[in-house]
């Protein structure tokens, strides 16, 4: 979900595993699942797999509950590689709203422990993946964890590289509409970059808080510019069956997903009137979150 421009082999590593995340927390049909997902499970990893597959349904209240479990049932494994997978699987979908601290917490332990357990080699001069989940959460979420290892600091290294990249980050892109928009000339204004796709049920989750907020704040100088690397033929009719007002721009050669190391998406960057980068988020938010987010920005 974070890896940004990465060399081939690990590219196809990184989706491979992407593939199966989303088996495991998508809403797919269980007859799809059975066919595309060949990993076996054994009688213990079965529930945890079923309660994965079902996490994003749950109440927000009882979702908290159920990852807490879960990040407990996942550490009394023993340790095989199904451990590492079902903990990477468990700290993608902790990010995807409210359900703080402590919750993250739990989940970071439990991946720090199975990396702890099954180190996992670097890939092509890369971090593994799972080496930058965790860091993300450390940096972003502001978890701890104990884990010392090279690759760690090679991901927390990562990220603090991405970041630097973002803060400087420039680009013009087209909506919708055929308006033209440079970042660059948004200087004055709170700018809010979410980068999202229709097929994406945490992006289409946020949507409704975002143009809420964009109604809110928009005469203060407020910015959405949501960016999508599909084709118009499929973001035009998603949109016309929702009522979204902000911008919402094509991106379908991935270029601006590059330059600010996109490759797991919801994403949100937050620039103040400046220019400055002042937050984001590595997955979706709630309206409380984004608020969180706008008021580093000054906007209250």
């Amino acid at each position: 979900m974070y890896a940004g421009l990465m060399k081939p082999a690990f590219r196809r590593l990184w989706a491979s595993l992407f593939v199966l995340f989303l088996l495991l927390a998508s809403e797919c049909p269980p007859a799809a699942r059975a066919a595309d997902d060949k990993t076996v499970w054994s009688d213990q990893e079965k529930p945890i797999v079923d309660q994965l597959r079902g996490l994003r349904k749950l109440p927000d209240d009882v979702r908290v509950h159920t990852t807490q479990q879960l990040a407990l049932q996942i550490r009394q494994l023993p340790a095989v590689p199904n451990k590492l997978k079902l903990a990477g699987h468990l700290a993608g979908l902790s990010t995807e709203g409210d359900f703080g601290h402590d919750t993250l917490q739990q989940v970071a332990d439990t991946l720090s422990a199975a990396l702890r357990e099954q180190p996992q080699p670097a890939k092509e001069g890369q971090p593994d993946f799972l080496y930058v989940e965790l860091a993300s959460l450390v940096r972003y979420e502001h978890v701890q964890t104990l884990l010392e290892s090279p690759q760690f600091a090679a991901a927390m290294a990562k990220l603090a590289a991405d970041d630097a990249k973002r803060e400087h980050a420039d680009f013009t892109l087209t909506d919708l509409q055929g308006k033209s928009w440079h970042l660059a000339d948004l200087r004055g204004k709170v700018v809010l970059v979410n980068f999202w796709a229709t097929w994406c049920p945490p992006c289409r989750k946020e949507m409704p808080d975002l143009e809420s907020l964009y109604s809110q704040f928009k005469e203060q100088g407020f910015v959405v510019l949501a960016i999508s690397d599909e084709e118009s033929a499929k973001v035009s009719p998603f949109l016309a069956e929702r009522s979204i007002t902000y911008p919402v721009l094509l991106d379908p050669g991935r270029k601006v997903n590059q330059e600010f190391e996109v490759e797991g998406i919801p994403k949100s960057f937050v620039y103040d009137r400046g220019g400055k980068l002042v937050a984001q988020s590595i997955d979706m938010r709630t309206k409380k979150q984004f608020l969180e987010m706008l008021a580093q920005a000054g906007l209250h």
